[in-house]
């Protein structure tokens, strides 16, 4: 199946976006809050454990119940198997922009959290394995999905913290359990 165009653009597009965002001074009672940056362990059905990243905007309004943040973020991993003997090489990545809103309960010394949202993720298969009569096969699939997250943020300075948060998608055939942890940057 071939990839379309489209698909590789979506990225820049979404950090070009925040980059507009972040570029206007944030209102005093709303607009953008902070910056995250994560690193992610990933647990996908079927799949043993991989490594992803991510990054996501908070955004505050004064329309919505103090404490809720909202936040636009973009995700990314790829996991790469190579079984030598059989010449055999696998690949599978998803591209995901999502939106997601959170609750925080705020606390002196630390903040617990919890929040839903949903993400399109553009999940991507490829083998390798001539042995077997495939030569670079390829699946892509766009789908919607679910999420839910709880975490916990620490505050390192006044504008700097570091997470550790859960964070399920429920994507149907890819559901995938996510371990993040990373450095929130406020912005006000």
């Amino acid at each position: 199946m071939r990839r379309s165009s489209w698909r590789m653009s979506a990225l820049p597009a979404l950090l070009a976006l925040c980059a507009l965002a972040s570029s206007r001074p944030a209102a005093a009672a709303g607009g953008l809050t902070g910056l995250d940056a994560m690193s992610a362990t990933v647990m996908q059905e079927g799949q043993s454990s991989f490594s992803g990243l991510g990054l996501r905007a908070r955004l505050a309004s004064v329309r919505l119940v103090p404490g809720v943040e909202i936040m636009p973020s973009v995700e990314y991993w790829r996991n790469r198997s190579t079984v030598q003997p059989f010449g055999i090489e696998t690949s599978r990545r998803d591209a995901t922009l999502a939106v997601d809103a959170r609750y925080a309960f705020r606390r002196e010394a630390w903040s617990p959290y919890v929040g839903a949202g949903f993400g399109l993720h553009f999940l991507s298969s490829e083998v390798h394995a001539p042995a077997l009569g495939l030569d670079r096969e390829q699946d892509s699939v766009v789908k919607g999905g679910l999420a839910a997250l709880g975490g916990v943020t620490f505050p390192i300075t006044n504008r700097v913290h570091n997470f550790i948060e859960l964070k399920y998608h429920h994507v149907t055939e890819y559901r995938q359990l996510k371990i993040n942890w990373g450095l929130s940057f406020d912005l006000r």
